[in-house]
């Protein structure tokens, strides 16, 4: 692993502020589990987002979903059918995430490997 160096200047200030920034839109405990269950599927309905999303009530998925579409990450899109379908999918902006999504993937493989052996 290669080391890191910090410097305190200016810009490592701004990066750090820009964590920040970030964590705050993303931030809870469902959110970047929400966005992987839309991403790596493109499309879910909320009760799909339901099962892949282990322990989350209703009432908080709704919650988490309302707040990600007023970040302008998630689109919902009600549908003419009866039931009533609503889809949700990663807007254009939403789709930014993905390599971030990946990364934490592959950390989490990794991961894994390092704390079980496997």
């Amino acid at each position: 692993m290669e080391e890191i160096k910090c410097s305190n200047n200016e810009k490592s200030k701004k990066q750090i502020m820009a964590v920040h920034d970030a964590m705050d839109v993303l931030n809870g405990k469902w959110k970047i589990s929400i966005i992987s269950s839309v991403c790596y599927y493109n499309q879910r309905r909320f009760s799909d987002i339901l099962n892949d999303v282990q322990g989350i009530s209703n009432k908080m998925l709704s919650k988490e979903l309302k707040e990600l579409e007023m970040n302008k990450l998630v689109k919902r899109t009600v549908l003419d059918t009866q039931p009533v379908t609503v889809m949700y999918q990663l807007t254009d902006y939403g789709k930014t995430l993905q390599t971030i999504i990946d990364t934490l993937a592959d950390w989490g493989t990794e991961h894994r490997k390092v704390i079980i052996g496997k």
